[in-house]
This record gives C-alpha cells, structure tokens and sequence, in this order.
C-alpha cells in the first residue's frame, strides 16, 4: 500500500487530489492550517483508516518537524510528496508590502524546501520517491499585478528542475504541474467568464483535472518524467498571442 503526503489538502486542489489518493487505494496524510472536521469525518467514513489530518502550517519548521514525526510513528514514512500548499496575492510590486512579500514566500517556496529537508532523508535511504509540486502557468509566464506570485511560482518551476538533478540518483522524481485558471477558493468567481473566454476551451479547469495529473506524476505511469513542469492549462500557454 503506497503512502502520500498531500499539503493544503483541505480544499481546492489538494483535496481533489486526496480523494482521486484514496480512490485509488492509498494512505493519504492530509496536511493544512485549516481544520475542517465534516469534511474529514466524510472522508473518513467513506475511506476508515486510510485517510488522516494533521493541521500543520507548512510554511514553519517547527510545524513539519512536527508533522515528520507524526507520520513515522503511524505508518514509518511515506512514499510521494505533493507540495500544494499555497497563497496569492494581487498588486503592483513598488505597492506591496514586506510582509506580504515574504508571507507569500512563506506559504508557496519556503514550505517545499521544509517538507524536502524533513521528509527527503527517509525517501534517500528508500531509494524511491516521487514528489510533484504545484507551482502554476503564472511561474512560466507572467500575469498583470500579480509581481509576487509570479516569483513565487517561478521560483518553484526551476527548484522543481534542481531537485530532479539532484535526486535522480537515488531514485526520486521530482517534477511539478503548472494549472491555468482552477475553479478553488483562490479564483474570483467574478473573473470566471472572463478566464473561460481567453481559454482555447473555453472554460476553467477542475481541481479534479490538476489532481489527475498529480496523480500521474506521482506514479510509475509517469517513471520516466523528471524535472516536468507540466501545464494543465487547456492550450492557453501556446497560443504566440497573434490575433487570428
């Protein structure tokens, strides 16, 4: 039975990857800073001692010190990492504060590097792993006022592409997936029709779409897909930009 860590797995993205985990016969540890016990209790009933929670604020040592520790003494490791956890934030560069520069930091780049430096020793000594970041088209190409999630995402494209030279040889993937505009908490209703009209689909993706890609590259389905960033964007990052 393979074991996976899925990070902000309370909603959007991360819990259509938890429940597409469970759904397919794996023991999912669900970290979050958010509790939500309904939710928890469902996935429980329905998936009985396969499913846990631990609220952890991936962004803080101390907390995935903590969350190393109490994955080993349930099940001593793990065996796929999905680093999902993250925030945005909107505003010109010269505008936004230092605070929210390095909470952003915090919660979308630093907490990759924390769940790596506690849980990439035990993957090492395995020698097998896999580990898929969700970074964003926004870290491939670049948005309107949106300055700090673009480094941020960015930065996780290329750390993607440095962990996958790094680790190959002990047998760890790594690799990321780069969603376009995903129907989560995280997008404006309000921008909906407008993303849906600038998409070669024409509509939005499903967290249920990134999950599945997840998936993939969290699997042997994928056992030759190292340093991917792969878009799930419906076409929208190859259009050249000339009108028709």
């Amino acid at each position: 039975m393979k074991r996976v860590l899925i990070t902000g797995a309370m909603s959007g993205i991360g819990l259509a990857a938890t429940k597409l985990f469970l759904e397919r016969n794996w023991y999912v540890f669900m970290a979050d800073k958010n509790e939500d016990p309904e939710i928890y209790n469902i996935l429980n009933q329905y998936y009985p001692d396969k499913v846990y929670f631990l609220k952890c604020d991936v962004s803080k040592d101390k907390d995935v010190k903590h969350l190393h520790s109490k994955i080993f003494e349930t099940c001593n490791g793990i065996d796929s990492i999905i680093n999902n956890a993250g925030i945005i934030k909107h505003g010109l560069l010269h505008e936004t504060s230092e605070k929210d520069w390095d909470e952003l930091m915090a919660n979308d780049v630093k907490s990759i590097y924390l769940t790596s430096k506690y849980f990439l020793p035990d993957l090492i000594e395995n020698k097998y792993g896999t580990i898929v970041n969700t970074a964003s088209i926004s870290g491939i190409s670049a948005d309107y006022q949106m300055p700090v999630y673009n480094a941020a995402k960015g930065a996780v494209v290329n750390l993607t592409r440095a962990m996958a030279l790094d680790y190959a040889k002990y047998n760890i993937r790594v690799n990321s997936v780069c969603p376009g505009a995903t129907d989560t908490k995280m997008l404006n209703p309000d921008n909906i029709p407008k993303y849906a009209a600038a998409n070669p689909l024409k509509r939005i993706c499903e967290p249920v779409e990134v999950a599945k890609a997840i998936y993939f590259l969290s699997t042997d389905e994928s056992s030759y897909c190292n340093g991917v960033n792969l878009p799930v964007t419906g076409g929208l990052d190859v259009h050249s930009g000339q009108p028709k």
